[in-house]
């Protein structure tokens, strides 16, 4: 009888187990600050499937939006450092180009008159191309506040042939001229 009561007693220990237990804190996009538009002066994504936020370090969040030499130009960067002391750096730019509230912009190549999407690993910057893109899309641009917020996805290809999938990404950021 007792060996029926152990085997009895592991069916039911095995089946109670329950491998759905908190998926919100599996999920790593809800580690991810919430996509607002009031200038919270938020930035975040997923890199390489991994949670990205900027953190520590002189300068760990900037956003610049300007009008020079004729034209616009955003900068806007999440900087941290790995458990190495690696710094790595997301970030989204426009060289001479003027960007509107509801409007998406192809992420391509670092030229002007382009969005690009740039991810930063130690010393090297690799940049979106014609084959490796990605996609910005401004959910609001206040330039009287000088708030810019919006969404991003973008893929950049490294030295070593690697590519770097930056997903979800989402900021609100209180911009400088």
């Amino acid at each position: 009888m007792k060996p029926l009561f152990y085997t009895l007693l592991l069916l039911i220990g095995v089946t109670a187990c329950n491998n759905d237990d908190d998926k919100a804190a599996q999920d790593p996009v809800s580690l991810l600050p919430a996509a607002t538009q009031t200038g919270e002066n938020t930035f975040g994504c997923l890199l390489d499937g991994e949670v990205f936020l900027p953190s520590g370090g002189i300068n760990p969040l900037d956003c610049v939006y300007q009008y020079v030499d004729g034209g616009y130009y955003l900068g806007l960067q999440g900087n941290k450092r790995n458990s190495d002391g690696d710094l790595i750096m997301i970030a989204i730019g426009t060289n001479g180009l003027q960007i509107f509230q509801n409007e998406t912009y192809q992420l391509l190549e670092n030229i002007n008159g382009n969005a690009q999407g740039i991810y930063g690993y130690r010393i090297n910057n690799y940049y979106t191309s014609q084959t490796y893109t990605g996609e910005l899309t401004i959910t609001k641009l206040d330039t009287e506040n000088q708030i810019v917020s919006g969404t991003f996805w973008f893929d950049v290809q490294d030295n070593q042939g690697v590519v770097h999938q930056i997903r979800e990404g989402r900021f609100d950021m209180q911009y400088v001229r």
